[in-house]
């Protein structure tokens, strides 16, 4: 009867007479009813929340629980509309509700776990999802997730057993190979998370990510193998030509290689779209010492040192002192240095040189054994220490 269009009311009424009584319209149950209603609203919900109406999409769900207080539904909906907010506090409340009535439900443990996950609190996220694959120990998604908060919580064994897990399903999982060179650079396997990068690269070598070259490029720094680092760097500023790390790489990378002079157009060029960085001024300026423009490097020592103290930049401009003969004013800076970081040997060094070029060979070696009582083993102290004596 409800197919009818409206002007054939009447008609369908004076036919109903003629139906055999078991083909009449049957009444809906109005439990059927509810349930429909229920179902049009979550859809509703979902869709304005797709469209990001969240006003509205709050309105469909909260009908919803005036239908049926505690629906699952509504409680997740309500939860995934605080979440996509970053309301991650209050989404918790409602996932929690629902898990309370609706015990295992695996839309309320994925979106508490991702919440939990987005507040740092790894732990958390770790139980909950765990929680999950009780339920569905083959989703990728969530294992790669687990995975993830390990590698956060920096459980290296369970991180990788997880990944390679996800990798036996899946050979060339992108969230699995990203993961696993993230966990091996954080625990310092450079070579282990080359091979992971180098994979991801080898996916898609057209239309690679540029995070992906930067990785390659930073494992080849962290591995000193500098040359082979610069085409990576380079190929990511040609996609980017103002990428931090791109910039900072390659800068580096010259560094590494000797090569200063280079480095300098790239440290400049990060100084070019902030200016005020303090580390990048510094290293500016050691590169420019380096080359011996020592009026340059003294200019962005200078600038490192308005924006605020650097422990680096004093140690320049001390070397700078040193290297142009100006010993007495290089020890005033150098001692100063030791008092605020004593177990910095490289401070001790310096201020031993000075001593040596001024003759005093007994000050240089009470300064290098000064060093050696915080009983720190140190084969470059040793060494200076022996050659004077």
């Amino acid at each position: 009867m409800s197919d009818c269009a409206p002007n054939d009311k009447n008609l369908a009424q004076d036919s109903n007479e003629f139906m055999p009584e078991n083909e009449l319209p049957i009444e809906i149950n109005e439990e059927d009813s509810k349930n429909s209603q229920i179902t049009e609203l979550s859809k509703t919900g979902y869709f304005l929340l797709k469209e990001n109406r969240i006003e509205e999409s709050k309105e469909a769900f909260n009908k919803i629980l005036e239908i049926e207080e505690n629906n699952n539904y509504a409680l997740v909906g309500l939860g995934d509309l605080e979440r996509k907010q970053n309301n991650f506090n209050e989404a918790i409340k409602y996932y929690k509700q629902c898990l309370t009535y609706h015990a295992g439900n695996n839309y309320a443990l994925f979106g508490l776990a991702d919440c939990y996950k987005a507040l740092n609190q790894f732990h958390s996220a770790i139980e909950i999802w765990e929680q999950y694959l009780v339920h569905d120990d083959k989703n990728i998604t969530v294992l790669t997730r687990v995975a993830d908060a390990y590698r956060k919580i920096k459980d290296f064994k369970k991180s990788k057993q997880l990944y390679l897990r996800v990798l036996d399903m899946e050979e060339n999982n992108t969230y699995a190979l990203i993961g696993l060179g993230h966990l091996n650079y954080d625990f310092k396997e450079y070579r282990e998370a080359l091979y992971y990068w180098t994979r991801m690269l080898n996916l898609n070598p057209e239309q690679v990510d540029i995070r992906v070259l930067t990785s390659i490029g930073n494992c080849h720094r962290k591995l000193r193998t500098f040359d082979k680092g610069v085409p990576f760097f380079e190929k990511a500023l040609e996609m980017d030509p103002k990428n931090f790390y791109a910039l900072f790489g390659l800068a580096d990378c010259y560094r590494g290689m000797n090569q200063q002079y280079r480095s300098i157009e790239y440290w400049n060029r990060i100084l070019e779209i902030d200016p005020k960085n303090k580390v990048i001024l510094t290293r500016a300026g050691d590169a420019y010492r380096s080359t011996g423009n020592y009026e340059k490097a003294t200019e962005y020592y200078n600038k490192a040192l308005n924006i605020e103290f650097d422990i680096y930049a004093v140690l320049g401009l001390a070397l700078i002192s040193k290297n142009q003969g100006r010993y007495e004013e290089a020890i005033a800076s150098l001692t100063r240095l030791k008092q605020s970081d004593p177990r910095n040997y490289r401070f001790y060094l310096d201020l031993a040189d000075c001593y040596l070029k001024l003759g005093d060979k007994n000050k240089a070696i009470e300064t290098l054994q000064e060093f050696q009582k915080f009983g720190i083993k140190n084969q470059a102290i040793n060494d200076v220490l022996e050659s004077i004596k």
